[in-house]
């Protein structure tokens, strides 16, 4: 009753799965494939490279101003928070996916229903990883974005969650919950590492 409700959304789930994968165009083939791609968790080191350099950039102009102490510490939270939460979230990952083990549309639905882009996949459907590493990225860096950029990252988060639909590899409630889940996460990591550096350096927090 509760995966009725929570999961299969009174047939909601598999109808949006549905609306979305049965889209289809060679631009949006492509488009759909990269935002599958950057969601990867083995580009964490090249996503961190390009943020801890913003970070030194940040930090050098704020020293113009005399406000290079609390962009520092700004930025170090920030990038404690992003190594902390990947860890975290890629250990939560391999245990919900091995508890739940929840089919992946392929193996959920009847032959020749679902429509797959990129290799085919089985089992370990919920939640999905990419979404999840969507919304680390993206939370993580939230309370050092302007308005711009932020609009951007709710974009990517976005981009690359329908993207997991669209090429055939998870349902819309997977998604979802990898959303939530590294949401709830960051914000839980954020919270320790405000107090952390709060106690540390009490004038640049």
């Amino acid at each position: 009753m509760m995966k009725e409700i929570l999961y299969d959304w009174g047939g909601a789930n598999v109808w949006l799965f549905h609306a979305i994968n049965g889209w289809h165009g060679a631009a949006l083939d492509r488009g759909m494939a990269l935002g599958t791609r950057l969601g990867e968790h083995h580009l964490f080191p090249i996503y961190l490279t390009l943020i801890a350099l913003a970070a030194a950039f940040a930090t050098v102009r704020a020293a113009r101003i005399g406000a290079q102490g609390r962009q520092a510490t700004l930025w170090l939270g920030a990038l404690v928070v992003l190594c902390v939460a990947y860890l975290a979230d890629g250990a939560f990952l391999g245990w919900a996916k091995s508890w739940f083990d929840y089919p992946r549309p392929l193996l959920a639905l009847p032959p020749g229903t679902v429509r797959v882009l990129g290799a085919a996949e089985y089992r370990h459907s919920l939640p999905s990883g990419h979404a999840s590493f969507a919304v680390t990225l993206a939370a993580g860096l939230w309370p050092l974005l302007g308005r711009r950029q932020r609009w951007a990252a709710t974009a990517f988060v976005l981009w690359v969650g329908l993207s997991r639909v669209y090429v055939g590899a998870h349902f819309p409630a997977d998604v979802l919950a990898g959303w939530l889940s590294a949401l709830l996460l960051v914000c839980l990591l954020r919270i320790i590492a405000g107090r952390c550096l709060t106690e540390l350096y009490p004038s640049h927090v």
